[in-house]
């Protein structure tokens, strides 16, 4: 077909446009929660991320937020906006792709194709674009300011260009296609490592072409070069390089006596001066293969070098500047990625390990008078030989996790040592791998994009389940995310699996190995522990991409068949292109409302009423990523309270960050930090041992006890087979108070003068150890001296308020530590007067009220959980107080601004009923009591009869339960009544189903 090469481009940028047009009207305005705070921050800013870092994301991220103009709240839209563009070229070039591999499988060139097969051909680009456009997972990341959109297109550019490079006969034309995939994919380094795991699959196609009878053998080896080549890009190049390096400049500076970076100015001099000889020897001695080869290097070099922006911009300390890798030391652990840890894949240690001894490891370097000076070994763990096995999947040693694994697995304590479970057996390991990992954790996503998906809801199952015959609650009925494909997808990604499979065998494999390295050999590669923070399908979105380019093939199988009965390629063609596009045409739809995120702003809203919620100059500690990185956003970004310094506990057991938090940024003066670089070095007091001494036991000075730790002195100290180690002798803290002075700065409340204690005030820490983020928080406290306000984020587990919840109060989205404390204030205490004044003025719900805009899991829970709390422990202050009217009003705002029609109703806004009543508003009352049995009773009908998570049957159970003690209370005995006899029936069907834990997902 003469036209086929200029139809097949315009239908091209037709997806393109297809695809911008979808991606642009439902992009997020603002920063998303999760990594897109700190990467637009960054981004704007040119600050340092999370290692290993993303330069290129950020470069060109900076370069999008300058669209922005002079009004810094319209920079994020301009970062999500490249995602948004990268995703459109995605598009492009996947359907430029399966053009390509459907005239390979019609064996025909563009110019001999006839109609019929030209209108399969294009019809299968259409159809699997298309597909991929509306995918779950992949339009999840197109909307947001994250790297996976862009690691998409580089994915999708590298596996066009080489089958691109496949068709080019002239071999000086097709080295120089090489080089530029070598580049690509240098520069891909740049945004996440996740590209290079397509490179075995690549390597394939490089020996199909080269040799003209392939053999298995030959395919194997290609195979292994190519994980040889993913290994030295992934192990060698990126954090090897810069090894080498320090060992150089280690030789150099200790041996040589000179100066800091002489010996990697020398190694970089050596390195890239070979590499450039190299490059003019295969030139001189006309060698192409040895030629494109250390070109291909080079130029996978200049894309690597793109992480000399880390280091430049660490040293110009900006306020984010994570594991600041200004030096030699610090920036190979940058690269790295230490501070994660590691995982055993081969061999190692079970959950039920114990350790038996630590050795040291591998020395662990500081800069100190012109040398690199070792302080300390790095530990490695001796565990228990009957405790480990071959390929561990079940290795987790986070808080909670040996009881997931012990649910899943049905296993019991250990009769010999109750404090821990029986060892799981190999056939247990592996069964969970493919059950949890593989099935649970990527088919259920696979499905999601392939199938359809059940809701939005954590931990959500894929749709249609045939066997699942319970009828579907209104809950998951009418959420935006409950998308039924009818398999429609998946049957198309199989019929282009076997077309190709019988048709073109060689490119099969290539999409089949690069399918299998972007998903199952991703999972076994990052051996995920039994319960994540958050949904992760967003890791095997290219293993979707792969399985929508068979979906798009599909239409060639559907044709072939087709012509069969029609005896017409035209017709035949023609037919199965109108019955695919149907697919997509009905995902867009059907998936629209639930990717669709314009008018959602309660992200930054969330975070600036975080900091309303502070008084001047305040020291807020954090918690996880959602109430840290939206902060740092509007701080940055839009320069909002940056008086206030944000200290991320999680963050706060790393030296880098310590010592960050003892410099001034913005109006923020620096933390009253006043233990020394030596003393939270990586590996010192990582973890102080509790250890009562007699003479301590009723209570320590708090400046006293941090100044022992300061000086390591040996009345705190215990011997162990690791040398000295400081330890916690005394459960009970003591702090010096001067109440003079705390009166006249006006902090306490004139209602609560009463409470100030004398000179001191005492509280239980526990007998427990101490970790290096409480270490921190203790030493800030103790040397505050209550001259700048020091707030805990509600959002924080209940271990890091540090036993202090009687002396914290509540004022909005936060507790500030007070000198004095309520007795029995398990959980804080409100003032309601500056709480009334911050909740009531100072803070914003924009859009939460709106039915029309997608809230998923992320929103309905801590951000609104915290909003619904805040008001409710208001309104319940003020109850207790007699302001009925101020509490009424409080009640009625809160269910103003996050109204059940826009966010359903949850157990925080159960326990509204009393106090509602308590105001005057009995018909709200009864109406939110009607409204939440009949919803927990449909949802109670669907989990018993399906199976369901004992955790959703226990949550709807509770808000039953509290909805018929509340009435209860009020007197209301003929509601109580009736709803108690909908609860009782719903317990009695559940027997003995809670006790032993089955169905826990």
């Amino acid at each position: 077909m003469k036209n086929f090469q200029r139809i097949n481009n315009l239908l091209g940028w037709s997806v393109f446009a297809i695809a911008l047009f979808t991606y642009t009207m439902t992009v997020e305005e603002t920063a998303s929660f999760w990594d897109c705070g700190e990467f637009i921050a960054c981004a704007f800013k040119l600050q340092v991320p999370h290692p290993p870092g993303a330069p290129i994301f950020l470069l060109i991220g900076r370069m999008f937020s300058l669209l922005a103009g002079s009004d810094v709240t319209r920079v994020a839209y301009w970062v999500n906006m490249m995602s948004v563009l990268a995703s459109a070229f995605t598009i492009l070039f996947m359907f430029w792709t399966l053009t390509m591999l459907g005239r390979k499988i019609v064996a025909k060139s563009a110019d001999t194709l006839t109609l019929g097969e030209s209108i399969g051909v294009l019809g299968a680009g259409l159809v699997g674009s298309l597909i991929y456009t509306f995918s779950d997972t992949f339009w999840f990341s197109a909307v947001e300011a994250e790297v996976y959109a862009m690691s998409s297109f580089f994915t999708a550019l590298v596996f066009w260009a080489m089958y691109r490079w496949e068709l080019i006969e002239d071999e000086a034309k097709a080295n120089r296609w090489i080089i530029l995939i070598a580049y690509l994919t240098g520069l891909s380094i740049g945004i996440h490592l996740l590209n290079l795991v397509t490179l075995p699959a690549l390597a394939l196609i490089y020996y199909f072409k080269k040799k003209q009878n392939p053999t298995l053998i030959g395919g194997i080896v290609s195979l292994i070069i190519g994980v040889v080549i993913l290994g030295i890009i992934n192990a060698g190049i990126i954090p090897g390089i810069p090894a080498m390096a320090f060992s150089i400049e280690k030789l150099f500076v200790n041996s040589f006596g000179l100066p800091y970076n002489s010996g990697v100015i020398f190694f970089v001099i050596v390195f890239f001066g070979a590499v450039i000889y190299g490059v003019w020897f295969a030139q001189k001695k006309k060698n192409p293969v040895l030629s494109t080869a250390l070109l291909s290097l080079a130029f996978v070099l200049i894309g690597y070098l793109s992480y000399t922006q880390a280091l430049v911009r660490a040293n110009y300390n900006p306020p984010i500047n994570e594991n600041n890798p200004s030096d030699a030391i610090n920036y190979l652990s940058y690269l790295r990625r230490e501070q994660y840890g590691s995982r055993s894949l081969t061999y190692g240690p079970l959950f039920t390990a114990r350790v038996t001894d630590i050795r040291r490891g591998d020395p662990m370097y500081k800069m100190e008078g012109g040398q690199y000076k070792i302080y300390d070994y790095k530990p490695e763990y001796v565990w228990e030989k009957d405790q480990q096995m071959v390929l561990p999947r079940l290795w987790s040693q986070q808080p909670g996790h040996a009881q997931l694994y012990a649910s899943i697995l049905g296993l019991p304590r250990d009769p010999s040592d109750q404090s821990r479970f029986v060892k799981p057996t190999f056939g247990q390991n592996i069964g969970y791998m493919f059950s949890r990992q593989m099935g649970f954790m990527y088919m259920r996503y696979f499905m999601w994009n392939f199938a359809g998906r059940e809701s939005d809801y954590e931990w959500a199952d894929w749709m249609p389940r045939l066997s699942n015959k319970a009828a579907l609650p209104e809950s998951i009925k009418n959420n935006k995310a409950h998308d039924n494909f009818y398999f429609l997808p998946l049957i198309l990604g199989l019929l282009g699996f076997f077309i190709q499979f019988t048709k073109r065998e060689k490119d099969w494999l290539v999409v089949a190995i690069s399918f299998l390295m972007t998903g199952l050999a991703l999972v076994v590669f990052l051996n995920s522990p039994p319960t994540e923070p958050r949904e992760r399908d967003y890791i095997y979105v290219g293993s979707f991409y792969f399985f929508a380019l068979w979906a798009g093939l599909g239409v060639l199988a559907l044709q072939q068949f087709l012509s069969k009965v029609s005896k017409n390629t035209v017709t035949a063609g023609v037919l199965a292109s109108v019955l695919s596009l149907g697919v997509p045409v009905m995902m867009g739809p059907k998936s629209w409302d639930n990717h669709d995120r314009s008018n959602r702003w309660h992200s930054v809203d969330f975070a600036k009423n975080m900091l309303s919620s502070c008084a001047p100059n305040a020291i807020l500690f954090t918690g996880g990523d959602n109430d840290t990185f939206p902060l740092w956003y509007v701080q940055e970004v839009e320069g909002f309270r940056t008086d206030v310094r944000v200290c991320n506990l999680s963050l706060l057991g790393t030296d880098w960050y310590i010592d960050q938090m003892k410099r001034q940024t913005y109006e923020s003066k620096p933390l009253p930090i006043t233990l020394e670089m030596d003393n939270f070095r990586t590996g010192i007091n990582d973890q102080i041992p509790f250890s009562e001494n007699p003479n301590v036991k009723d209570g320590i000075d708090l400046q006293e006890y941090i100044q022992l730790v300061k000086q390591n002195n040996p009345a705190i100290q215990v011997q162990t087979t690791l040398g000295q180690m400081n330890v916690l002798p005394s459960s009970i803290f003591s702090l010096k108070l001067d109440t003079t002075k705390i009166r006249q700065s006006g902090l306490v409340s004139k209602e609560f003068e009463s409470l100030l204690p004398g000179d001191r005030m005492n509280w239980s820490f526990g007998q427990n150890d101490i970790t290096k983020p409480e270490l921190i928080q203790l030493d800030i406290i103790a040397h505050n001296n209550f001259e700048r306000p020091v707030y805990f984020a509600s959002t924080l587990g209940s271990q890091s308020y540090l036993g202090l919840k009687e002396f914290l109060q509540l004022e909005g989205y936060a507790y500030r530590l007070m000198p004095f404390k309520v007795p029995g204030a398990r959980d804080g205490f409100v003032n309601s007067d500056i709480m009334y004044k911050n909740m009531m003025t100072k803070m914003a719900w924009r859009e939460m009220n709106n039915p029309n805009v997608y809230y998923d899991e992320t929103y309905r829970g801590a951000p609104t959980v915290s909003a619904r709390i805040a008001f409710y422990r208001l309104a319940t202050q003020l109850i207790q107080e007699g302001k009925l009217a101020e509490a009424k009003t409080v009640l009625n705002r809160c269910l103003e601004a996050i109204p059940d029609k826009a966010i359903p109703y949850d157990q925080i806004s159960v326990s509204f009923i009393g106090p509602l009543i308590s105001v005057g508003e009995k018909a709200k009352a009864l109406q939110m009591a009607e409204l939440i049995m009949k919803r927990s009773d449909e949802n109670l009908n669907y989990y018993i009869e399906s199976n369901g998570d004992s955790q959703d049957i226990r949550v709807n159970l509770y808000q039953m339960n509290l909805v018929v003690q509340q009435l209860h209370d009020a007197k209301l005995e003929t509601e109580a009544n009736k709803y108690e006899a909908i609860f009782n029936r719903q317990y009695q069907r559940l027997g003995n189903r809670l006790d032993d834990g089955s169905g826990a997902e």
